[in-house]
């Protein structure tokens, strides 16, 4: 098992220009982490599915410079200058600094776009930061030629995790675990790991984010994971997530939906639950988004569909099915569910594969 001094890059060579560009998908939790330890390291352990359409794309172009005792990049979102997102990409930069030495010999161009809404909700900063880690990562191959394949991915998850911890879920798989587990192999605090034993039933699941509030998130997820420190029921959460990890691993595994929901559900409201229970406390869903669960229940219950929905740290909702009832489910969203969603926006995605060159 890698530890973080395996991640210091010591031995690696120079060169004048290199450029890249990587798209890197956003991720939704099954079982949702929330708090966590120094070094972005979590208090329990999660499980996502990565999406496929819901994406960042970035690239980076590197160029040598004389003065090697800083950190220079200019960034650009959606083609032009973005200031307010710049201290973010610094304080990234810092953190990866004793892995990735060699960044402060070059001057970074980086230029990023999202293929959907900036700060709704839907994880742009796990996509930014594992499209981020995998530029780097890159440049990393350039000047070290014989880092394994293996290698190269784990760091990538390992440099995302620093930006973002749920960025570590971005990198690579259709199912990714991240945080130690006992009966997960190979599962660690350092890095996510892909769960290969998934069940045809889950093949091109799919995932519709209903809309809710486009706005910016009424809390900051940095500020919600500080909330579970001295939390009442944090440490019985963190036994619950323990619990639900190895509940929907046999659920994935044996291609039992009903169970999978379950828990998908549970967990969904379990996270509100710690966020309405702290101190201070917050309603982070919105009326629409319980007009909508409440919708998803009754249509699952009167056709026997199996439909579900999960819940970031926000109002919106991802609505997950499998393939073979997407016709239906998405009529029954045009039907009764569009509606509840701001200007009547939706998106589209299913299971994806992961980070990928472009």
């Amino acid at each position: 098992m890698l530890s973080e001094k395996d991640f210091i890059a010591s031995k690696y060579t120079s060169i004048d220009f290199a450029h890249f560009q990587w798209s890197a998908p956003s991720n939704i939790a099954l079982v949702k982490y929330w708090g966590k330890k120094d070094n972005q390291v979590p208090a329990n352990p999660s499980v996502s599915f990565t999406l496929e359409n819901c994406k960042t794309i970035t690239s980076i172009a590197f160029a040598k410079k004389e003065d090697q005792n800083d950190f220079v990049f200019d960034l650009l979102f959606e083609g032009k200058p973005k200031e307010d997102f710049k201290p973010k990409i610094q304080k990234f930069l810092e953190r990866i600094d004793v892995y990735c030495p060699y960044l402060k010999e070059y001057h970074l161009t980086i230029d990023t776009k999202n293929t959907f809404p900036h700060s709704s909700g839907i994880a742009s900063s796990a996509s930014g930061m594992a499209a981020l880690a995998m530029n780097i990562m890159s440049l990393e191959k350039e000047l070290s030629p014989s880092i394994s394949e293996d290698y190269f991915y784990q760091k990538a998850s390992f440099l995302a995790r620093l930006g973002s911890g749920s960025a570590c879920r971005s990198i690579k798989g259709k199912v990714v675990v991240w945080g130690n587990h006992a009966e997960i192999t190979n599962s660690s605090d350092l890095f996510g790991v892909e769960f290969s034993e998934v069940h045809a039933n889950f093949k091109a699941y799919q995932d519709t984010i209903l809309l809710v509030d486009k706005g910016e998130k009424q809390v900051s997820s940095t500020v919600g994971h500080d909330l579970m420190h001295n939390h009442t029921y944090a440490e019985r959460r963190f036994e619950q997530a323990h619990d639900h990890l190895l509940k929907i691993k046999a659920a994935l595994k044996e291609g039992n939906i009903s169970e999978f929901m379950k828990i998908v559900e549970s967990e969904a409201l379990t996270l509100h639950a710690m966020m309405m229970t702290s101190m201070p406390y917050f309603i982070l869903m919105k009326p629409n988004t319980l007009e909508i669960i409440n919708a998803i229940w009754k249509y699952r219950n009167q056709n026997q569909i199996p439909v579900c929905f999960t819940l970031d740290a926000g109002a919106n909702v991802h609505v997950l099915y499998p393939e073979n009832v997407k016709e239906k489910i998405l009529e029954f969203i045009k039907n009764e569910l569009v509606g509840y969603c701001q200007n009547g926006q939706y998106i589209c995605d299913q299971i994806g594969t992961g980070s990928k060159s472009i």
